[in-house]
Parts: C-alpha cells; structure tokens; sequence
C-alpha cells in the first residue's frame, strides 16, 4: 500500500523562546504547520516576534524548547555549520536590510547562493549569468547597474537585487522579510508578479511578513502572529 506523503514542510510544536537577557519570551507558539508549495502572508504589529519566528525557521536561531522542523529536519538537532548549508541549499532570504555584500557587484551578488550551494547552482538550467540578468530584467534594473557595486544603488534597487538573490536557484521555501518596503507602486507590483510567478514554476513554499495590507488578498492563507504568539507581542 502507498504510503501517503505528509503535505507539510514546516511543522513548530511547543516553541517557546527567549532572547538572551529578556525575563521574559518573545514567542510561544503551540503548534504551527505550513503545507508545501503553500503561499502564507504574516502579518502583526512589530514586536509580535515575526522576525524572531524567520529567525528560527531558517536556523539562524535554534529554540531550547519544542521543535522546529523544516523539510523533515529538526533544526535543533543540528550544528551551526549544518544549519548554514541547509539554508544555502533549501531557503531564499529576502532579508529586511537586504544583507547585500558591499564589495560585490549587482551580479556577483545574484548569484552568491549559488557559489555557496552545488543544489541551488544545479536548479539553475541555463547559464547562470544569464539567469541572473533575466531575474533582473524582470524586476526593471537598469543594465547600467548591473556591474557597478550594491553601495552606488538606491536603497529600492538594492532591494529588487536582494530578491533575485532569494529566488536564483529555485530554492524549496522563500521567505520574504517586509520585501516591498522601499519600491514604489509599479516596482511593487513587478516585484510581486515576479516572485509569484518564480514560487509557482518551481512550486516553492512562500513566507511573506509585510504591514501592507492590500497584498493580503493574493496570498492562500494569512497569519496574524498576536493570535498565534500566546505571549502577546512582546520584543
């Protein structure tokens, strides 16, 4: 008999945790289950812990109570140096202050995943610079800027890299920490087109924190973090 594939990617039970030197935690989450190929929109006022919550679910931080499990890993359960490699090969980041590499180039940042990762490099089934300007086409960068270093960007066109950087790869789970703070409407909106279209071809799980509510509506579910989180909201 077949055995039938458990649909979920991400599970959290009993996950409570603290910041080091805070009396009190910042979450305590009971359960939390998110389904592959899902598109889940996080939503909470800051300080409800939605970066706290990134945090774990990519490994940067491990919780000393309950489980985290990602792609049918607990992340708990393995080191600093095996937490890394899981995020290269499996998760695109767009992280809020974009993490871009200042002594790189627009390119040469596109495609650093893939430098890291033989998986995500792999996924890639045309030549990778070309994928790269592809990406970025797609998301109106100048090809003027497509040389010159991240620090001689505005801060909108160095989001729009940051999020090619995510996506280049295909990677299984994209989680995108408030991505569209900085663009203007018609970036905006290139912006979302692109990353649904990207997380639909490669069936990628979404994870999308944003305060702006008329994104909302293109999203399969939607999370409020406070009624999740039994703490409350705290920092």
């Amino acid at each position: 008999m077949d055995t039938i594939k458990d649909p979920a990617i991400i599970k959290l039970e009993h996950v409570r945790y603290t910041w080091p030197g805070n009396d009190s935690p910042t979450l305590d989450i009971p359960h939390l289950t998110i389904n592959q190929g899902e598109h889940l929109f996080i939503k909470g006022p800051s300080g409800c812990g939605k970066s706290t919550l990134l945090s774990l679910l990519t490994g940067i931080n491990t919780t000393p109570e309950g489980s985290v499990k990602v792609l049918d890993n607990d992340l708990g359960q393995l080191s600093g140096s095996m937490r890394d490699k899981f995020r290269a090969d499996h998760i695109g980041y767009i992280f809020q202050q974009f993490n871009l590499l200042p002594y790189l180039s627009v390119i040469e940042n596109v495609i650093l995943p893939c430098q890291f990762s033989r998986q995500r490099k792999g996924q890639v089934f045309d030549d990778l610079q070309r994928s790269a300007e592809q990406l970025l086409d797609k998301l109106h960068l100048d090809q003027s800027l497509r040389n010159k270093s991240v620090v001689e960007l505005s801060i909108g066109q160095q989001q729009r890299v940051a999020a090619v950087r995510a996506l280049i790869g295909n990677p299984e789970i994209i989680i995108a920490d408030e991505p569209t703070s900085s663009l203007d409407y018609d970036n905006r909106t290139a912006f979302i087109e692109l990353l649904l279209d990207q997380v639909n071809q490669a069936n990628s799980t979404l994870l999308f924190v944003s305060h702006d509510p008329t994104l909302e509506p293109l999203f399969d579910r939607s999370l409020d973090l406070r009624e999740l989180n039994q703490i409350g909201g705290h920092v």
